[in-house]
């Protein structure tokens, strides 16, 4: 019989509902406090309070379970692990452009069961449950059912991506710059928003070349519940690589051929990947 993840679903609501009111709260607050990571990226105090507060609820609600967040790393152990990114599109958030959202998943050993994507300040959420199917609306309630497109050839297709950095630093911009021009479209919707337009058949291909496994997880399994495919470019299942592939899985194929990136190549410069959620943690987009 098959495991049934509402009940965790329903928590991703709950946790989602949160969330919102935090990260609207201070969107575009003039004392909002930004500093820079590391990594060089932007961290505002909301991206802060939005992982905490989901910390909070989860170490209640699920006690047994492990967290992997963007801003805290990871705590707990287990093969139930929640993977936060509180606010996916930061640099879009503290610029006052409302494409950004809070992405919420759960993922059980290395498969991801559960994800939601939260994106107030577009009044737009997408959440799916393994098994479920994919779906988008304001509430459990009140939602309509996602499907992919079902174009076939590239010369028809929509292609979104992030930005172009990136693509030369994993030695794909050639292939990337090539594709863009066989499409019939092309836009930098950016972020979360190309693959939940994936998933609605907006959208039939959407790539990045540098992820995290925050910015990936929850939109994983709401392109396959939607019937698409989502891989890294080494063509691998799932959000365990360094960077995305999502399509309408009949231009999978087709996209990989001027995307696609494999460990022997001589341009990859990534450590080999475990399969380790905490290994993945500090990789991320470099503008976001």
């Amino acid at each position: 019989m098959a495991t049934s993840y509402n009940d965790d679903l329903r928590l991703a609501h709950v946790l989602a509902d949160d969330a919102d009111s935090l990260a609207m709260d201070r969107f575009k607050a003039l004392d909002l406090h930004v500093t820079t990571k590391p990594d060089l990226t932007p961290v505002s105090d909301a991206d802060q309070a939005v992982e905490q507060a989901i910390r909070r609820t989860l170490s209640r609600a699920r006690t047994r379970d492990a967290v992997h967040g963007e801003e805290e790393g990871d705590s707990g152990w287990g093969p139930r692990r929640w993977v936060i990114d509180p606010i996916d599109g930061t640099a879009n958030y503290i610029r006052g452009v409302p494409v950004w959202a809070t992405l919420i998943a759960l993922m059980v050993e290395d498969v991801v069961v559960v994800g939601c994507v939260s994106a107030p300040a577009l009044a737009r959420r997408w959440w799916a449950a393994q098994g479920g199917g994919a779906w988008t609306g304001k509430s459990l309630m009140s939602a309509r059912q996602c499907h992919v497109s079902d174009v076939e050839d590239i010369a028809d297709a929509s292609f979104s991506y992030a930005s172009l950095t990136g693509w030369e630093h994993i030695g794909r911009q050639d292939g990337f710059l090539t594709l863009t021009r066989r499409c019939w479209r092309t836009r930098a919707y950016g972020d979360f928003w190309s693959y939940a337009m994936v998933a609605e058949g907006a959208v039939d291909i959407a790539a990045e070349p540098e992820l995290a496994v925050h910015d990936m997880a929850a939109l994983d399994v709401i392109v396959r519940e939607a019937g698409g495919r989502f891989t890294g470019l080494d063509g691998r299942p799932g959000p365990l690589g360094r960077n995305a592939l999502a399509t309408n899985g009949r231009l999978h194929d087709a996209a990989m051929a001027f995307l696609g990136h494999f460990p022997d190549d001589a341009d990859d410069v990534a450590e080999p990947d475990n399969g380790n959620v905490r290994d993945l943690g500090s990789r991320r987009r470099p503008a976001d």
